[in-house]
């Protein structure tokens, strides 16, 4: 399925007045999956998530990018905490699903994300229906628990009611090494979690439709042909963790 999107921009979400972005995909005749989308380290770069947010929408499911600021005092905690909170109670004005919400993040986001699903008691016990992790590394403390989302798996995850992960990583990611990607779903297949990586032809920015741009220190919208594919692969796992067939094929290895 594809079909026109319509974007509503600059919303505010919280207690702490920041923004979001929301990619709703026109004529739906009924509540669709939603995905909330994180994006990474640099502070209120929801713009960064523009174009593979747009392309998810396109295959049927609901987008809600909210900025947030990793240098806030508590790591950005209460902004993602905040935006969860906002999409739980007000996704259904949007014409989504609150029973059927992925939660998903990119880079820095994609730790906080998957760190969500492995200490949900750090984060008020929420279980999205899925997480996708792009382009993230698990091997040190989540944003969103304080915790090591790895450490968390191996001392609990068994002990946890599983939910599917997806994974997707660029092969030529210089900023975030695909291993961590590669050890996560080993560790999360080892605890009995359904668990998959897309491995993508591309780098940490192209992952997600971009590219790096040393002179405005940010990431900025690529139309190189390995961004465009990649990040039409990262935009179906996004619509296939929310509950939608996507139409590109994706690879699992």
């Amino acid at each position: 399925m594809t079909t026109e999107v319509v974007v509503k921009t600059g919303l505010r979400y919280g207690a702490s007045g920041k923004l979001l972005d929301v990619y709703q995909p026109a004529g739906a005749s009924g509540p669709v999956p939603a995905v909330l989308l994180w994006h990474g380290r640099g502070p209120d770069e929801r713009d960064v998530l523009a174009l593979v947010a747009r392309a998810a929408a396109k295959l049927g499911v609901i987008v809600l990018v909210p900025d947030w600021r990793p240098d806030a005092p508590d790591g950005g905690r209460t902004h993602l905490r905040e935006s969860a909170v906002f999409v739980r109670q007000n996704v259904s004005d949007f014409g989504g699903d609150p029973e059927r919400i992925a939660l998903a993040g990119w880079s820095l986001g994609g730790k906080a994300a998957v760190g969500v699903a492995l200490n949900p008691a750090a984060f008020g016990d929420w279980r999205p229906q899925a997480i996708v992790g792009i382009a993230g590394s698990y091997a040190s403390a989540a944003p969103t628990t304080g915790t090591v989302p790895i450490d968390d798996l191996r001392r609990g995850g068994s002990l946890l009611p599983p939910i599917p992960v997806w994974l997707v990583h660029g092969t030529a990611d210089s900023v975030v090494d695909i291993e961590r990607s590669r050890e996560l779903r080993s560790a999360l297949m080892e605890q009995g979690w359904p668990a998959s990586l897309n491995e993508v032809a591309t780098d940490h920015a192209g992952v997600i439709m971009t590219e790096f741009v040393p002179e405005y220190h940010r990431c900025l919208p690529s139309t190189a042909a390995h961004a465009v594919e990649a990040g039409s692969r990262t935009a179906d796992v996004l619509a296939r963790a929310a509950g939608i067939t996507a139409q590109h094929s994706s690879r699992r290895s």
